[in-house]
């Protein structure tokens, strides 16, 4: 398995970017639950903007119930086609992620490459092994660390990488702006859903690259029941 594949849109076997599990910490902002005091409309001078890029199955799914992504890896994708990653990467200036996603990393590769040259922020309440990367071990809430993670970032945007129930947790922050997913030819009718909570979006971009259908929302916050 290609690391610099799956790393990038999220996607392997057990991988833990597909999953949903509230883990310690987050557990007061479950998804589909928006926090009253940071949440709302950008300010005009906040110009960083928050992406969760990944892939999926058409019917919506990240992972089968095996957690099995032949269907995904094995599916034609132009890194040079529209809406590609090495020209999503040029625009980011700093990833987040959560312990289970960076761990996946490690096991996979990335204590001989970490795979990302920008700084990247882990969210754990525990102590991790450190690697030969600018890697930076943080906790609590989204908003809690967003002049940290803005001020790394500098001009650019921030790219939050996974787990589910983390970029749950940005969004609930009013700090996800953008989901960008690449939807595979393949129907798996169960598995680990592309997103928990229910959330209103727009279509903003959309494109053909290989054998995938490319789209770009903005993310506009919770749906009302």
């Amino acid at each position: 398995m290609c690391l610099t594949r799956a790393a990038l849109i999220g996607c392997s076997a057990s991988c833990p970017f597909f999953e949903h599990r509230v883990r310690p910490g987050l557990a007061q902002y479950t998804a589909g639950t928006a926090r009253a005091d940071v949440g709302g409309p950008r300010e005009d001078g906040d110009m960083t903007t928050y992406h969760f890029y990944t892939a999926s199955s058409l019917d919506g799914f990240l992972a089968d119930p095996e957690d099995d992504l032949g269907w995904l890896l094995s599916r034609h994708f132009d890194e040079k086609g529209p809406m590609n990653i090495p020209d999503f990467q040029a625009g980011i200036g700093a990833n987040v992620m959560g312990a289970t996603t960076y761990e996946w990393l490690l096991a996979h590769g990335g204590t001989d490459s970490w795979p990302y040259e920008v700084p990247t922020f882990v969210f754990t309440h525990r102590e991790l092994a450190a690697v030969d990367g600018d890697v930076r071990f943080v906790s609590g809430a989204p908003s809690d660390n967003r002049a940290a993670i803005e001020s790394a970032a500098g001009d650019r945007d921030v790219w939050v990488l996974g787990g589910g129930a983390l970029a749950a947790a940005f969004a609930d922050d009013g700090m996800l702006d953008e989901l960008t997913v690449t939807f595979a030819p393949v129907l798996l009718g169960a598995g680990r859903p592309l997103f928990g909570g229910a959330r209103e979006l727009r279509l903003r971009e959309h494109a053909v690259n290989g054998e995938f259908l490319a789209a770009r929302y903005e993310v506009l916050g919770p749906r009302e029941a």
